[in-house]
């Protein structure tokens, strides 16, 4: 799960993270109001999306009166706003974030993320903050710091220390940078986070060190036990399908194919997608059913792959385990039928009575063949979307 800008903010507060003072604001005459009760004589206002690069795509702004606020905030929101972290979608700007414009004397990056190589929480950092970063990371990786923390042991001071001297800060900073930093693993950790990222964390003027953006996403998983953060939610930033997925407790990605697949279980599903690969074919999507490939499940998975009018077929590729192949056939007959599919499906099963659940599917009188193996099933479904 993916957190606003400005709720990424509100976390660090709680964990004593400095952050500008801000508020949100859905109109301009709201943004203005914000401005003023802000004070000051300069502003920044930005676009709340789920995605970085916002200042290149026109989604921050600085201004210097409040004619200039609500010009901005006008600017932004009710459109759509696409960046080159957006995937190629454009995103609803429902909301604005205004807050007090600092001067800056330096832009830092620092970040925390789940090191799935070194099967630990590590921290990311370079002295060379801001827009640019992947740009550091290409050019020049000597600027890039890694601090491993091991997991007995936790974050240690002396470790944080190491990386504000390599960041060149003075010794008051540094002792900032170690307060942030131990704020931000307490926070990674009490609060079941995937990836924090401070870009930039920025030296003022002043010379203190204070969070001006945030970008926090959460570990799905582990939504049980943090209702609070589950209630941030903003299904609007979310693709469409994937976000009616969670609904129904469906592991769903839209992909850029013709060939809709739906599988029971994460692995078989991707060795499916690389199956049509090797077949000469795009997959749609990814979408994994579960265990549990009932005709509602089934019936809602067939809604989610023809949301989109670039599926022209779809391979089913289930392998019978607790629920038998000739319910599952029975499930997969009954969804096409209430769906109404147009489009062929071309079905694998594997597993307890599938001998029944072929006979099944070849004599249901629809648009459903059934396949032998995977690899014939991927030839087939590629056949059937080249028509």
């Amino acid at each position: 799960m993916n957190f606003h800008e400005y709720q990424a903010k509100a976390l660090f507060a709680q964990y004593g993270i400095a952050v500008p003072p801000g508020k949100i604001a859905n109109s301009p005459d709201a943004a203005v109001d914000v401005a003023k009760s802000l004070g000051g004589k300069q502003w920044m206002v930005k676009a709340q999306i789920h995605a970085g690069g916002r200042g290149k795509s026109g989604g921050v702004k600085f201004c210097r009166s409040f004619d200039e606020v609500h010009a901005a905030a006008k600017g932004m929101l009710g459109t759509r706003m696409s960046t080159y972290q957006s995937a190629g979608r454009e995103l609803p700007v429902n909301l604005v974030l205004v807050t007090d414009a600092t001067d800056i004397a330096r832009e830092l990056y620092l970040s925390v993320l789940v090191d799935r190589d070194r099967k630990a929480v590590s921290f990311i950092a370079s002295k060379h903050g801001g827009v640019d970063i992947e740009q550091v990371a290409r050019d020049t990786p000597q600027d890039i710091h890694t601090i491993v923390v091991d997991f007995v042991e936790g974050l240690q001071p002396y470790q944080c220390r190491q990386l504000g001297f390599a960041l060149e800060l003075n010794p008051k900073q540094v002792g900032q940078l170690t307060r942030i930093m131990l704020g931000l693993y307490k926070l990674f950790n009490e609060q079941d986070l995937s990836l924090v990222e401070l870009n930039p964390l920025a030296v003022l003027e002043d010379g203190n060190l204070a969070a001006l953006d945030g970008k926090v996403n959460s570990d799905d998983n582990a939504e049980f036990r943090h209702p609070d953060l589950a209630a941030m939610r903003d299904l609007t930033q979310e693709d469409q399908a994937e976000a009616t997925a969670v609904q129904y407790n469906l592991n769903y990605v839209t992909m850029g194919g013709s060939i809709g697949c739906m599988v029971n279980g994460a692995g078989l599903a991707m060795a499916t997608m690389d199956v049509i690969k090797l077949a000469g074919g795009e997959p749609a999507n990814f979408l994994d059913v579960g265990g549990g490939a009932t005709k509602e499940r089934v019936t809602e998975a067939f809604k989610l792959i023809t949301h989109s009018d670039k599926v022209k077929a779809i391979l089913v590729n289930i392998f019978g385990g607790i629920v038998r192949c000739d319910m599952i056939a029975e499930g997969i007959i009954a969804a096409v039928k209430d769906v109404g599919l147009k489009i062929p499906v071309v079905v694998r099963l594997q597993g307890t009575n599938v001998k029944k659940g072929r006979e099944l599917l070849a004599n249901s009188g629809l648009a459903i063949t059934p396949a032998d193996d995977l690899n014939d099933a991927a030839h087939k479904a590629v056949a059937a979307a080249a028509h």
